[in-house]
Parts: C-alpha cells; sequence; structure tokens
C-alpha cells in the first residue's frame, strides 16, 4: 500500500526534473491547405535564442511520400515587419532522399550580435524540387541580448 501511495509524488517530481527538457515551441500552419508534410513540433535551442550565438531549429515531421529535393525558405518578420528571408536546399537540412515516415529537418545559425532582443516570428515554407509545396509553418521565438563575461 505504501508504495502506490508514493508513486504520485514520484511521478511529480520525475516531471519537474523532466519537463524543461520536453520543452516545445507551439506553431500553427500557414493555412487550412493539407500539404503532404505534417509537421509533428518545432525545438529551438537554446530557448531563447541569444544575439551572437549559436542557435538550432528543429522541425520534426513526416510524410507519406518520398521528396528527393526541394527549397526551404525561411522568413522572420520582427513586429510583424519582413527582416530577414533565406533560401535553403531540403538536402541541406535533412537527409535526401526522404523516404516516407518521420525525419527532421535541421537548421544552425548564428545570430549577429546586434539583432535586437524581442519576440519574432519565423515563416518556414518546404517547398518539392518542381515549386510545389510541401508544407508551410510559422511559429514565434525569443531574441535576448548576450552577455560578456570577462575574465579578472
Amino acid at each position: 500500500m505504501a508504495i502506490s501511495q508514493a508513486q504520485p509524488l514520484l511521478l511529480l517530481l520525475l516531471s519537474v526534473f523532466f519537463l524543461p527538457a520536453l520543452h516545445a515551441t507551439s506553431f500553427t500552419y500557414c493555412d487550412k491547405r493539407l500539404d503532404p508534410v505534417k509537421v509533428t513540433g518545432v525545438k529551438i535551442s537554446p530557448d531563447p535564442v541569444v544575439s551572437g550565438a549559436a542557435a538550432t531549429f528543429k522541425i520534426f515531421g513526416s510524410t507519406g511520400e518520398d521528396i528527393s529535393g526541394g527549397k526551404v525558405v525561411i522568413r522572420v518578420l520582427y513586429f510583424g515587419i519582413p527582416v530577414h528571408t533565406e533560401t535553403h536546399d531540403l538536402c541541406d537540412e535533412t537527409a535526401c532522399p526522404v523516404a516516407p515516415g518521420s525525419f527532421v529537418l535541421s537548421h544552425s545559425q548564428t545570430l549577429p550580435s546586434i539583432t535586437p532582443p524581442g519576440t519574432y516570428t519565423l515563416k518556414m515554407t518546404i517547398n518539392d524540387k518542381n515549386g510545389g509545396r510541401l508544407t508551410c509553418i510559422s511559429f514565434k521565438f525569443k531574441i535576448t541580448v548576450g552577455s560578456a563575461v570577462f575574465a579578472s
């Protein structure tokens, strides 16, 4: 009986230690269109992003069809104003060809140290090699100012 009474406490303690590791960024699809790639999660590391330091954005997705190549278009908005756009080869962001099932798209980048702190919106569109849309999502992320550490 004592073991069953301790289980809720044990679960609570475990959740306190492991919940931060499971933190994921919420996202929305750009519209109600049914795209062939379904996004299952977004993970940003570190979160919040630090200006002047490397950050990694991981998009977890799944597809029911082979994807032999394409482009990833990233648009960043600050207070609703477009401030940055870049395009990458899909095969530079994930292993190609992408087989049906789950996959991870990963992009790392160091933001300039002069990047203003605040909340940004990232809109990401993945297109196939013929230009057809595979998916489109958007999510918010925060940037904080990096701090310099000086040795005395």
